[in-house]
């Protein structure tokens, strides 16, 4: 029985008034009489959904959403405090896996904290579309580097070089028109270690972040930390040039970390405790190290270092909107009212932001360091 040839059989033998409920006997018997062509987890997941239910009702929509690869707030919160318990037994228990479904195994533990949530991300998980956006981002930033670092003959602390800090790049308070810049500056980078710490946290935590929320949300959230960056350093540091993508990176590492210590009990990644302390130090690490660039340069330079502001406005934009859309995986944004207050706090420290680079410079008086 296809899946259109089945809605047509609920609808008009359970629900042929259109009053948009069926009754739990009658979808019992239908589960049982007809042969319904699911994977075991989501037929699982219609049962307890029909059984957790207190009215002896079920929601056709929500019954459609479901079959239709679709989920709902009312349908998890139906599972969470329904009455039976799934029967399968938990992903790690699993045996016979490929190569390919046993990473998507591993990055279901990784990033989601309800056994119930694994099991779905596992069984609907589909190549299609690949989690391209942070592995497009990486390259694109190891090839602006290499390009530079050939240029310059210089690996380490490029922002020395001049030649750098006039790449049409790097955003710069006295370019600050240039709106490009206000992105465009997460390609560059200070050097090489700067890159490969941004590199490897994209790649360890961006693209299991991809592969399970998907890139519309992530890539959001990423380009909102690096926005949130340098507009936050054209507000707090007002005579520096901004580099790297750490406003992005910090956006999904903080996220992620918030994520996992609000469920740490759900969690059931491998030495847990052990990786947060490492990224924490990791992360605190290079921040102290942007800091000491920042203020106490260990060569001569002809203007202000690059600013560590990014970094921090990064980490907020993951606790406050990132770590909202990690907690809504397969959940309507859209019906959040949290989502829209946070929607709106962005753009409207945007739009003051906005005004303060057109007026705060002028009416303060800032000496801005001539443009390379």
């Amino acid at each position: 029985m296809d899946r259109s040839s089945l809605f047509q059989l609920i609808q008009e033998q359970l629900d042929p008034e259109n009053t948009g409920f069926i009754a739990v006997e009658n979808f019992t018997s239908l589960v049982e009489d007809h042969e319904l062509q699911l994977d075991p987890s989501k037929l699982d997941m219609l049962l307890a959904l029909v059984q957790s239910n207190e009215d002896g009702q079920v929601c056709y929509q929500e019954l459609i959403e479901l079959m239709s690869s679709k989920r709902s707030s009312s349908f998890r919160r139906a599972i969470a405090n329904g009455r039976r318990t799934l029967q399968r037994e938990i992903l790690l228990d699993e045996t016979g896996l490929g190569l390919y479904k046993r990473f998507v195994r591993y990055v279901a533990y990784e990033i989601l904290p309800c056994e119930t949530d694994r099991r779905w991300y596992f069984h609907q998980n589909r190549l299609c579309p690949p989690p391209v956006f942070i592995a497009i981002v990486t390259i694109v930033q190891i090839i602006v580097f290499m390009c530079y670092g050939i240029m310059l003959n210089k690996w380490v602390l490029q922002t020395y070089q001049p030649d750098f800090m006039k790449s049409p790049l790097v955003y710069h308070p006295g370019h600050r028109a240039q709106v490009w810049r206000f992105f465009s500056y997460m390609f560059m980078h200070v050097g090489l270690e700067q890159l490969g710490f941004n590199a490897l946290l994209q790649l360890m935590i961006g693209v299991p972040l991809e592969m399970v929320h998907g890139i519309l949300r992530i890539s959001l959230l990423y380009m909102a930390g690096v926005l949130a960056g340098s507009l936050t350093v054209s507000i707090t540091d007002m005579r520096a040039p901004v580099v790297g993508g750490s406003g992005g990176v910090y956006a999904l590492c903080s996220a992620h970390l918030a994520n996992v210590v609000m469920n740490w009990a759900g969690m059931r990644c491998p030495y847990k405790l052990l990786r947060m302390i490492l990224a924490l130090v990791c992360m605190s690490s290079e921040v102290g190290r942007a800091v000491w660039l920042r203020f106490s340069p260990p060569l001569p330079s002809s203007g202000p270092q690059p600013s560590f502001m990014a970094h921090l406005s990064g980490a907020v934009v993951g606790i406050s909107m990132g770590l909202l859309i990690l907690r809504s995986y397969e959940e309507s944004l859209q019906k959040q009212c949290s989502w829209w207050v946070i929607v709106f706090s962005f753009i409207t420290f945007l739009l003051f932001a906005i005004f303060w680079n057109i007026f705060a410079y002028e009416l303060l008086g800032v000496q801005i360091p001539p443009p390379p």
